[in-house]
């Protein structure tokens, strides 16, 4: 089965500013999950529709915590959005991972305590799997992306979710690098990747390292100006990497090599008749599919 691509990409201001992408409009979506981050950016970028998202809004307005998650990945996948690409700000736990480099994260830990984290519940109980919570055509391309753009690129790497704001206590900095193993540090990939799992839509996330984070014995605490004159960089080559995307994407979009677009094929658990009709109701771009 086959149809069109349709590029989501959530990041931050300076990545939607994409020299070439036509019939860009700001459009309205209305969410049963309430209202998203932002109007999203509709438009088509080498003959791939795109749609940009600005995770905090314009203006930076939400905190981590407190982003719109399920009404993002809802308002995506109800404008067609097949493929989903997260761009972030991360701080590194490897000396190899320096400031201004890309991590193509393939792995997470959520230590998010405070985010609704799914669609379903009490009424329509799903369980899907995100043991590989990234998809791996989609690393492909955001790699070779990335690469051409002349970026260093890291493949593969974990990526610790906090809760945030703050950042981490030297303590947590040592237990996430050196008895946990993860890679990057960032508070907005979860519940962000799980939903959209459960959406059905192929995700990747790109990392962009700002910092050391606090472990790092000569960089000592996060320096926000520092972080800051990192991510300016960084949004030129983030920039450049999604507009490589379209090209390696292409127009016509097959069927998930890896089932991503097939997740919730045996998640759903509750009877039919046992559905709660509202929360049907509010599934109805995430999981319509399942419902007839």
């Amino acid at each position: 089965m086959s149809g069109q691509t349709m590029i989501g990409v959530i990041g931050g201001s300076g990545v939607y500013e994409i020299d070439g992408l036509e019939g860009a409009t700001w459009v309205d979506v209305d969410s049963p999950w309430g209202a998203p981050s932002d109007q999203v950016l509709t438009g088509t970028l080498g003959g791939v529709a795109m749609a940009f998202l600005p995770r905090h809004g314009r203006g930076h307005v939400h905190a981590p915590s407190t982003v719109p998650y399920r009404a993002n990945i809802d308002a995506l996948k109800r404008l067609g959005v097949t493929d989903v690409i997260s761009v972030s700000a991360c701080g590194s736990f490897r000396e190899a991972m320096a400031p201004g480099d890309f991590v193509i994260v393939d792995q997470f830990i959520d230590r998010t305590i405070a985010r609704e984290k799914s669609f379903f519940g009490t009424g329509c109980v799903a369980h899907v799997s995100v043991a590989h919570p990234t998809c791996p055509r989609l690393r492909n391309a955001c790699e070779e992306a990335a690469r051409a753009s002349g970026v260093t690129v890291h493949r593969g790497g974990t990526y610790l979710a906090m809760e945030g704001p703050q950042f981490s206590t030297l303590a947590e900095s040592k237990l996430y690098r050196e008895v946990w193993g993860c890679d990057v540090i960032g508070m907005t990939n979860m519940p962000e990747a799980k939903l959209a799992r459960e959406a059905e839509l192929c995700y990747a996330s790109v990392a962009m390292i700002t910092d050391y984070d606090s472990w790092h014995p000569d960089h000592g605490e996060v320096d926000v100006t520092q972080i800051i004159a990192t991510l300016m960089g960084n949004a030129g080559k983030a920039r450049t990497m999604v507009a490589g995307l379209p090209a390696r994407l292409g127009p016509v979009r097959k069927a998930c090599p890896h089932g991503c677009d097939r997740a919730l094929e045996y998640a759903i658990l509750t009877a039919p008749e046992k559905r709660d009709p509202a929360l049907v109701a509010k599934l109805d771009a995430v999981a319509g599919r399942m419902f007839g």
